[in-house]
């Protein structure tokens, strides 16, 4: 639960890799295929040394950890394009489309605060249609002096939003987004891209498990009305694959009789409380 704010929120900050997009997959697929030239194997738990990282700050981390016959600057300039390649191919994360078009709906400013660099945003938003036109400013990790976890980007965010910081509400999946966000003044949400280390992000004033989860109203913004009683009403989850007799459809392809298999445990940690019968989320 969201802790008690002194002032309403008039505005938004939203992170986009890890918050509004889901840019993991990408990440472990190149970062797979990259390491391989140097003869080594990617390990995709060292993740979370890259999350909320600029891209230099990631290309010397990987350098450094996997003793890389190569310098950050090359390392980006090798990888840049194998990434560039694939933002085509980025899923949104849970409930990303439902709240820019809500809070667009309903006027509410919005900023992205990013510590990618600018080329790599306007590259990765404009798949998604109408994105860009709903962001009153971008604020990129190459246009400040110090990226997050320093307050910099943010401060610049509100200041082009012409709010001031307690007027705004960052949404932030990393911990040094979290950390700049507070130290800038700000209410924080944080949406763990690491679910498992979601104890981490105690300086948030409210940690959710997805963006689905998130209430407006809780901020003084405007509520969705997509609830019916306490609940969101949702598509309903397919699992692909041939029919076998007594299995279920999807077990040729999971390898599993689908049957009497928990699917709570195949899907993502970042939605909680599915009914598959109802195909709803409960709040």
């Amino acid at each position: 639960m969201a802790k008690t704010m002194k002032k309403l929120i008039s505005g938004v900050i939203l992170d986009l890799d890890g918050t509004l997009l889901n840019t993991d997959g990408i990440v472990n697929d190149v970062l797979r295929v990259f390491m391989v030239k140097y003869g080594k194997q990617w390990d995709e738990r060292k993740a979370n040394k890259i999350v909320g990282k600029t891209p230099l700050e990631a290309a010397a981390a990987l350098v450094e950890d996997y003793g890389l016959a190569c310098g950050a600057d090359e390392f980006l300039t090798e990888i840049t394009p194998m990434f560039s390649d694939q933002w085509c191919n980025i899923k949104l994360c849970p409930g990303a489309n439902r709240l820019i078009k809500h809070l667009s709906l309903h006027n509410v400013p919005m900023a992205l605060a990013s510590n990618s660099q600018r080329t790599s945003i306007e590259s990765k938003i404009s798949y998604h249609q109408g994105w860009k036109k709903s962001f009153s400013a971008i604020i990129a990790g190459d246009e400040v002096v110090a990226p997050k976890p320093s307050p910099e980007i943010f401060l610049e965010a509100a200041k082009r939003l012409s709010l001031e910081p307690s007027d705004c509400l960052v949404i932030e999946d990393s911990l040094p987004g979290v950390l700049g966000g507070k130290a800038a003044g700000m209410g924080v949400v944080a949406v763990p891209s690491l679910p498992k280390q979601s104890h981490l992000y105690m300086a948030a004033d409210e940690v959710i498990n997805s963006l689905l989860d998130f209430q407006p109203k809780r901020w003084g913004l405007p509520p969705f009305e997509d609830w019916i009683e306490g609940t969101l009403p949702i598509e309903p989850w397919h699992v692909g694959g041939p029919v076998i007799k007594g299995f279920g459809r999807g077990s040729k392809v999971l390898g599993i009789p689908t049957g009497i298999v928990n699917l709570s445990l195949i899907f993502s940690d970042y939605i909680q409380q599915i009914d598959f019968s109802k195909n709803l989320i409960q709040n």
